[in-house]
């Protein structure tokens, strides 16, 4: 007895509308920060416009933006940065989530500090990266073991 199906009883045509294949890989989300101590936010500007290119580029889809001004820019404990590790955090477990700032001097000038607030963002679930190509994502990993990749 004959077991296979021939195309002439229509299993062919039922199989021409499904696709199976390997499934599209859902982009990272991108969390903006900056910090400005400046009335003027000009440069400001530039930056977070830069941000958003840099995104787009990589085809990541941005959340927010979040700055922090006057002096929350320059204290330890800033809101808006805390806001954005809130925010992080409740997506850290679906996707890939990346902290992106202008460069590493916009988390921090001090070096203990900037480590401090990139380990916020590990903890939260995800990384830190430049418009400059630089990523802590391997340095967090090998580390902590704690990465969003």
């Amino acid at each position: 007895m004959d077991t296979k199906a021939s195309s002439s009883q229509g299993a062919g045509a039922c199989n021409e509308n499904i696709r199976i294949g390997p499934a599209r890989p859902v982009p990272p989300l991108a969390f903006i920060y900056d910090r400005s101590t400046t009335r003027s936010h000009n440069l400001l500007d530039l930056r977070l416009t830069g941000c958003q290119n840099y995104a787009a580029r990589w085809g990541w889809e941005v959340v927010g933006t979040w700055v922090d001004l006057g002096d929350h820019a320059l204290e330890a404990r800033r809101p808006q940065f805390g806001e954005l590790i809130h925010a992080m955090r409740t997506q850290a477990d679906r996707r890939k989530v990346i902290c992106l700032v202008h460069n590493w001097g916009r988390l921090a000038q001090d070096g203990e500090v900037r480590s401090r607030l990139q380990r916020r963002v590990a903890e939260a679930g995800g990384c830190t990266a430049t418009t400059f190509d630089e990523s802590d994502e391997r340095r967090r990993a090998v580390l902590s073991g704690v990465g969003c990749w």
